[in-house]
């Protein structure tokens, strides 16, 4: 369970700062209650909230902000704790970040994106690496659990998820601290505008990792929600007689057919499964992944489940 891996302080600063990229204030003010009531102080609160702004932009760090100005001003006796520092006006902001950074990364990052927007490079360093990680109240590890967190919560940005997640580890985090945080922002996922539904516990034999279904039609033709965790994939399997209809929603995964390589999916993608064919879907090892699936009426329609995609299969996609 998380609390025997994850200290309190670390599930709180997860799920506060899930709940802010995830821009769920309603939430979001049940667990600032929720951390200042086991021990965050007002200080270390506001700088997960002000660091927001660098990973999931102005507008959710400002709505975070006056969600914690209401939650604030209904309490009595918050410890306010640590104030911020700021540094002097003399110092060299850019080579400042740029040791923070080496601190956080165990290199000096150049070469690349910084070398075609040398822009971004001066922000990264100069805002966020000194301005931000250097009012301290927070440690460097601390500030990655919230930027996991951050990460986790936002689709589309597994490369930087990733990469943070290395930062992490080069910090002090291990594997199920890391594993554990991405369980505890999966509970603010929602399976996308068609709502994550329940533990796919009928058919959880047949996959590796957890699923959820939500049931789109009661009556006709069957349509339902299906969400994998990151990783998440079922056996190969054939569906007889009635093929299946895929309506990619949410995150990105695969698709393949015997004999074929892998398809990439990401939402907007189709896919249409003829009946007959052995295929698998599932979750890409980083993200979540949801799709709509349609089931094609056919008299005496079935599902033959097979053999579990092996690990060395999976483990060739990226």
């Amino acid at each position: 369970m998380a609390k025997d891996i994850l200290t309190k302080k670390q599930q709180n600063i997860v799920m506060i700062s899930s709940y802010t990229a995830k821009g769920d204030m309603e939430n979001l003010e049940k667990a600032l209650n929720k951390g200042l009531d086991e021990g965050l102080t007002v200080n270390e609160i506001k700088e997960i909230l002000v660091q927001a702004y660098a990973y999931c932009g102005f507008p959710r760090s400002l709505n975070g902000l006056n969600a914690f100005k209401r939650v604030v001003e209904s309490r009595d006796g918050d410890k306010l704790g640590e104030e911020g520092k700021v540094l002097p006006k003399d110092t060299d902001k850019f080579a400042y970040g740029d040791n923070v950074q080496f601190k956080l990364t165990g290199s000096h990052i150049k070469g690349g994106i910084y070398e075609f927007a040398p822009a971004i490079d001066q922000y990264l360093k100069e805002h966020l690496f000194a301005d931000i990680f250097a009012r301290g109240v927070l440690s460097y590890q601390e500030r990655e659990v919230a930027t996991i967190a951050f990460l986790s919560t936002i689709n589309g940005i597994e490369p930087q998820l990733n990469s943070h997640i290395n930062v992490g580890k080069h910090n002090g985090l291990t594997d199920e601290q890391v594993d554990e945080i991405l369980k505890l922002t999966s509970s603010v996922y929602k399976g996308g505008d068609f709502g994550l539904g329940g533990e796919n516990t009928a058919n959880a034999k047949y996959f590796i990792g957890e699923s959820y279904l939500n049931p789109l039609t009661k009556d006709g033709v069957a349509s339902v929600n299906v969400t994998f965790e990151p990783g998440c994939r079922n056996n190969w399997h054939i569906h007889h007689k009635g093929g299946q209809i895929l309506f990619v929603t949410e995150g990105r995964g695969y698709y393949q057919e015997w004999g074929k390589p892998a398809r990439e999916l990401k939402p907007g993608d189709v896919v249409n499964i003829p009946a007959e064919v052995k295929h698998w879907h599932g979750a890409a090892k980083d993200s979540w992944f949801s799709h709509i699936a349609i089931s094609v009426p056919a008299e005496g329609a079935s599902t033959e489940w097979l053999e579990e995609v092996s690990d060395i299969e999976y483990g060739k996609l990226k």
